[in-house]
């Protein structure tokens, strides 16, 4: 989709009602949906985390970028995710901290994304956090950076590929909480985004099928 296209359809998101845990659950394994429910009672002590859904144009086309995280001694290494990170006690908000951990991870100034509207949470119970997505536009093309001790790479993803239904499949992986489980996921090119980015992703994806 041309970016100017996009730019005059995407205000009228902050109209539509959320799509929310139905989008979400499209992508979530059987195992992961019952873990979610057994963790109702701890969710409000989580801890907090906040992501950046950033839309760009490049060479005029509408993108989506994501990042692929370095590996590491934890549940999250070698992941697919969005920029974002952990709250810290000097964001004024949520949506500071998804600005702030966005510049850190792959060097783009908050002053260049326009944040349209937050979305609903994730919980993520292997690390315990809960993680608040918002949607955010650049009105002009990017130049990454990125923050070497935690970024392995970016996927610069078009719209119309996150659009197409063809990418949605599903493979048996090992988790945090079970093994050789058949999780749903999104297939770009050769890379398998799943888990809470794919239940954000989701979201995202029905919300603008709404609305483009």
């Amino acid at each position: 989709m041309h970016i100017n296209d996009f730019f005059k359809a995407i205000n009228g998101i902050v109209d539509i009602d959320l799509p929310s845990e139905s989008a979400h659950i499209k992508m979530a394994s059987l195992e992961r949906v019952q873990l979610m429910k057994d963790s109702i009672d701890i969710i409000e002590n989580a801890k907090k985390a906040a992501v950046m859904m950033l839309f760009y144009p490049k060479n005029g086309i509408t993108h989506l970028v994501l990042i692929v995280r370095n590996s590491y001694p934890g549940v999250h290494s070698s992941q697919i995710a969005f920029p974002g990170g952990k709250a810290e006690n000097n964001d004024l908000n949520f949506k500071a901290t998804a600005l702030r951990e966005t510049h850190e991870e792959i060097g783009i100034h908050p002053d260049k994304i326009i944040v349209i509207r937050d979305f609903t949470s994730v919980y993520i119970p292997p690390s315990n956090f809960l993680v608040h997505p918002f949607l955010g536009i650049s009105l002009t093309e990017l130049e990454f950076t990125l923050q070497k001790e935690e970024v392995a790479g970016i996927l610069e993803i078009p719209l119309t590929l996150l659009l197409d239904d063809s990418i949605i499949t599903q493979k048996k992986l090992e988790t945090s909480y079970a093994k050789s489980i058949n999780i749903p996921c999104f297939q770009i090119e050769e890379n398998l985004v799943w888990g809470a980015t794919a239940m954000m992703l989701s979201e995202l994806k029905d919300a603008l099928k709404l609305l483009l």
